[in-house]
């Protein structure tokens, strides 16, 4: 069993929402050592590991993309993901992270606007051309967070794959992250997406009870599909065995499952 999508780091405290200062990812891992530790408690066989994120500095998750690449390289079990930015105030340390892109165990590049910045806006333009044309040259996947309403929904973060997707692989990280999202990619999108051959992939990390279900489904009805999802815990923001029950439960111990829990990893990662 492989996993598309974990956190390595340890945040500082901070009070999300007016509230008191908190560390609510309370499962956080600061040594390559404590996730091993995980990873054999899971019977997880290969993990693709981002830096953790989350507070509004973006200092903070650029600060991990060290960490994570000297993971890869000590244990052949851990590909790295680098967190990048297309923000203009983050090109400088953007830039430093793609110079890590060539570093043996780097398999892709995460992008989010959780902390700035909109898909559409004019002045983030250039910092995605930069990093899809990483992405092109090392042959590495980029994550894209996905969560329902503002500059995460995926009426936003779809048009990236109608731009770049075409010659360069993008993963759907949550599956549009809400009931919006799920319905609007399950009931068309995601797999004319896929039928115009746009390399797009994605997990089911976070998603809502009918999803998968309703995707495993459709993806029998159409017939394509079936090696574009990947299976992700999401620690330490998602649960690992919550998240491995809803999958397994669905898809069982068929093709369907092997592509979910090994072989597209194995594609995407090797």
């Amino acid at each position: 069993m492989n996993d598309a999508h974990r956190h390595l780091g340890v945040l500082p405290a901070y009070p999300f929402y007016g509230g008191p200062p908190v560390h609510p990812d309370v499962s956080a891992r600061a040594t390559l050592s404590e996730l091993i530790t995980d990873l054999d408690a899971e019977g997880t066989e290969r993990a693709l590991v981002i830096p953790n994120y989350g507070v509004p500095d973006p200092a903070v998750a650029f600060g991990f993309n060290e960490l994570v690449v000297e993971a890869a390289q000590k244990d052949d079990r851990i590909r790295a993901g680098l967190w990048v930015s297309a923000k203009p105030s983050d090109a400088s340390r953007t830039a430093d992270a793609l110079r890590l892109a060539h570093e043996p165990g780097v398999r892709a590049l995460k992008l989010s606007f959780l902390l700035g910045g909109r898909v559409t806006d004019a002045d983030i333009r250039p910092g995605l051309d930069a990093i899809f044309a990483a992405a092109r040259e090392h042959d590495l996947t980029v994550h894209v967070h996905t969560s329902p309403g503002a500059a995460s929904d995926i009426d936003e973060i779809g048009s990236l794959v109608e731009d770049y997707a075409g010659d360069a692989r993008i993963h759907l990280v949550h599956f549009g992250g809400g009931m919006s999202g799920h319905i609007k990619l399950i009931s068309g999108r995601f797999f004319d997406w896929i039928a115009s051959g746009k390399q797009v992939y994605t997990d089911l990390s976070w998603a809502i009870g009918f999803a998968p279900r309703w995707l495993a489904a459709e993806i029998e009805r159409r017939g394509i599909g079936h090696d574009r999802i990947l299976f992700a815990s999401d620690e330490p923001w998602g649960d690992f065995a919550g998240e491995h029950a809803r999958l397994r439960a669905v898809t069982g111990d068929g093709e369907l499952a092997r592509h979910i829990f090994t072989d597209t990893f194995d594609t995407l990662y090797r």
